[in-house]
Order: structure tokens, then sequence, then C-alpha cells
């Protein structure tokens, strides 16, 4: 569960997803100002981020709150945070048209923004195993981060088949993960549809709007 993550032990946080358009960018903001309000540093971190025209719309503005709440970052810049802006809206891997992925410089970034803060929110892209290159998923740089993962869901109907693959494709790889419902897609009939199978299933679930 999000409220049992050991905060002293685990440094970076990753935010993921079931699919594209689920609500990352906004988890990460609530995730920021928990973490803030509980007198951490906080920083952020979005390796790849695709559709961008000028700057990238979803880092810029994660920057400028983050920098908000730990002035640290203000030595921080946008290419710092978003190394990897691509123009076509897709997976990295087709957006970066033949462009070579280089691990070695995310986890330098990486290394460079962790001394500016306490804990480092990464937000990845799209789903887990959205791909970056033929054989790196998004799933992947959880381990290469060695970041604990929390798993944003959306509350439309359909969601349980995504969620449960995802959370079946974290612990197949042993990944220890917490998920949080992001309740705004189908909102009205969630609660019949969709929450009858999760009270069931699970002992407990949260909400990413009651962190």
């Amino acid at each position: 569960m999000f409220k049992d993550i050991n905060l002293e032990k685990n440094k970076s946080l990753f935010v993921t997803a079931t699919n594209t358009d689920v609500g990352k960018t906004y988890a990460c903001e609530k995730i920021l100002l928990h973490l803030a309000n509980k007198g951490f540093k906080v920083g952020y971190f979005k390796p790849f981020e695709t559709g961008v025209i000028d700057l990238p719309e979803d880092g810029s503005s994660m920057l400028e709150l983050t920098q908000i709440l730990n002035p640290d970052f203000m030595s921080v810049n946008i290419n710092d945070v978003v190394p990897y802006q691509f123009k076509l809206p897709a997976a990295p891997y087709i957006a970066k048209k033949g462009l070579k992925i280089d691990v070695s410089l995310l986890h330098e970034k990486k290394k460079y923004l962790e001394q500016f803060c306490d804990i480092l929110v990464i937000e990845g892209a799209g789903g887990l195993m959205v791909p970056i290159d033929e054989n790196l998923f998004i799933i992947d740089l959880i381990k290469e981060f060695n970041a604990y993962p929390i798993l944003i869901v959306p509350s439309n109907l359909g969601s349980i088949n995504d969620n449960l693959l995802s959370q079946e494709a974290l612990r197949a790889r042993e990944i220890n993960y917490s998920w949080l419902i992001n309740l705004y897609k189908d909102k009205d009939s969630f609660e019949e549809v969709t929450l009858p199978f999760y009270t069931q299933y699970f002992e407990e679930i949260e909400y990413l709007d009651k962190i």
C-alpha cells in the first residue's frame, strides 16, 4: 500500500500506469505535494516525453512545481529533467526514429538530480510494457533505477483487466509495488461496475486523491 512505503529506504519512486492517458503526471503532482508536506525535499525526473513541440509540457509543469516545493531544484533545467524529448506522440521506441537510447545517460541524469532532493519522483511513459528499445521496456527502468513503483489505475469500464495484467507483470519480475486508483473515468458508474470486484479481490484499496 502507498501509505506503507518506507520513504527512508525508497529514495526513488517510479510513477507508472496501466496505459497512456491514465493520469501519471497528475499523480506525480499529488505525490510531490504529499512528500513535500511530510517535510521531504522533492525532485522530479521524466526520462522520456513524446509529443513535444517546443518544450515538454508535462515535464515543464512538474519542474516548475518542484522548484516551488524545493528551491534547491532551481539549479536544474528542463533538459536535465527530460533528457529525451521527441515530437511524435508515440512510444519512445517509435518516436525516437532510430536514435539510440543511452541508458547510461539516464543513470547520470538521475544521479545528478538526486543530489538536490531527498526523494526523486520518476515519471514513466505510457504503461509498463511501452517499448523504449528493442529489448528495453518501461518496466525495465524500474530495476535499472532501483526505484519503488507506484501503479496508477483508472476507474473506467475495462480497467480491471489492465490493472490485473499490470500487477501480474510486476509480480512476474519480483518487483514490489503499490497501486492507486485515479477516480475520474466513468466516475459515476465506478461503484457499481468496478468497485465490487476490487473489494472482494483485494484486502485494501487506495485512491490517488486521498493520499
